[in-house]
């Protein structure tokens, strides 16, 4: 049969529009599904970031609903307590107590005392909901308490929160213990630098190796106030305890509120003074000396830890002055309160602990020392890492401990996230969280 020259062409060309090789069709069909994944889960992650993290509220609005009963009368001053310990007649132990947990402080290994002390007595915490923390960095509400029912009272809170007093207040008794810790804000900003830097947006355009020398050759060039997590590269420890971080230095109100935070707290520790902070703390409370022991927890690595110069901590004192303004105060009361305990005193029961907590060393700890992340056996022993590196240190228990000490053993050793869980809260979110880092390795 004769063909028309068109017809004649068609089926010439007609083989060169082949269609695509099947292991090539199949490859861009798995990219694009690829796509279409990635997208969901990002959405995912970013519903779920902006529910579990709430937005920084700069005002004191609590979230409480109103009327609801406070546990004790909102006081504007906490009383006074007077330190029993060796006095005539004994004293009672104190069971009401609030702390106020700051940022890199030590004030994980003081939470591990709290929690122990609590657990052992059967007293009641006031726990975070679905994850370890109080919504942070918005300020503190009774109703973010855990089964929280109006009235309900507590004996310990805790946890990380942004501290508003009043709502505080309502949950404990009157007569409640009210702690906090403070760290040299120079020594606070660097460990804080490099724990959450890289959740500060505004530090990713720093160039260069050592981007903390980098930032503070100009801070003011970086730093965006109203930048997601700035707080914890400003003032931190204004900002913890609830008050305006960015607040002019020359304000009337930076004394104001020192002199705040003097009359509510009774008790102000310092994390370069531990051993002599927990032995007034000891005393304040009418605790044992076994209340106090403790090993170090969520401590980094030798090699994570930058060491500041002269110069770069002189800078770092002035970026943070206000926490300067406030540690200079607390330091002077501190030595203040050793010098009302005595000083030959204070330098006995300095090393009565220090002997305990060696003693408890030896019968805890496989090879007496803190070991990297990648060296922990025991997964219940494993302590929260910062994005992107595994710098904080744990501990391997022993496998043969005797009957008397296990269990307190286990209890100082365990990290915050799981002796949380062992007390029964409800960490969905921090647990989710945690199982999309581990898929994603970072």
């Amino acid at each position: 049969m004769w063909l028309s020259q068109g017809e004649e062409r068609g089926i010439q060309t007609r083989p060169e529009v082949s269609e695509m090789p099947l292991p090539q069709k199949k490859r861009w069909e798995s990219m694009a599904k690829g796509l279409v994944l990635g997208a969901l889960f990002t959405s995912f992650l970013l519903l779920l970031y902006s529910y579990a993290v709430p937005p920084l509220h700069t005002g004191l609005a609590s979230t409480t609903p109103e009327g609801a009963a406070p546990c004790s009368p909102a006081l504007s001053e906490p009383e006074a307590l007077t330190p029993a310990n060796g006095s005539v007649g004994g004293c009672q132990p104190r069971r009401d107590i609030v702390f106020m947990k700051t940022h890199k402080t030590a004030s994980s290994t003081l939470l591990n005392i709290l929690f122990r002390f609590g657990q052992k007595h059967g007293l009641k915490f006031a726990f975070p909901n679905g994850r370890n923390d109080f919504d942070y960095p918005a300020f503190f509400a009774r109703s973010l308490v855990q089964d929280y029912r109006p009235g309900a009272c507590f004996n310990i809170i805790c946890n990380h929160m942004r501290f508003h007093y009043d709502e505080v207040r309502g949950l404990v008794p009157p007569n409640a213990t009210f702690i906090t810790v403070l760290r040299d804000p120079a020594r606070l900003f660097e460990s804080s630098f490099h724990y959450f830097g890289s959740v500060v947006p505004f530090t990713w355009k720093l160039s260069g190796r050592d981007k903390l020398a980098k930032f503070l050759q100009d801070p003011d060039r970086y730093y965006d106030p109203h930048g997601y997590n700035a707080h914890y590269l400003h003032n931190l420890l204004f900002f913890d305890l609830g008050y305006d971080s960015d607040l002019d230095p020359g304000s009337p109100q930076v004394q104001e509120h020192i002199l705040e935070v003097e009359r509510r707290f009774h008790l102000v520790l310092l994390q370069e003074y531990f051993d002599e902070s927990l032995v007034l703390l000891k005393d304040l409370l009418c605790w044992e000396l076994e209340d106090v022991l403790y090993f170090k927890l969520n401590a980094r690595r030798a090699s994570a830890v930058p060491r500041l110069s002269g110069e770069l901590y002189r800078r770092a004192t002035a970026w943070n002055v206000l926490d300067a303004r406030l540690y200079r105060h607390f330091n002077a009361s501190f030595w203040r309160k050793v010098e009302a305990f005595g000083r030959e005193r204070m330098a006995r029961e300095v090393a009565a602990l220090r002997r305990a907590n060696e003693r408890m060393r030896r019968i805890c700890i496989d090879g007496g020392h803190a070991v990297d992340a990648t060296a922990i056996q025991d997964s219940a022993m494993q302590p929260w890492q910062p994005l992107g590196t595994k710098s904080i240190l744990g501990y391997n228990l022993k496998k043969s401990i005797g009957r008397r000490h296990a269990q307190l053993c286990r209890r100082m050793l365990t990290p915050e996230i799981q002796y949380l869980m062992d007390l029964g809260v409800n960490l969905w979110v921090t647990k989710l969280w945690k199982l999309i880092r581990d898929f994603l390795q970072w």
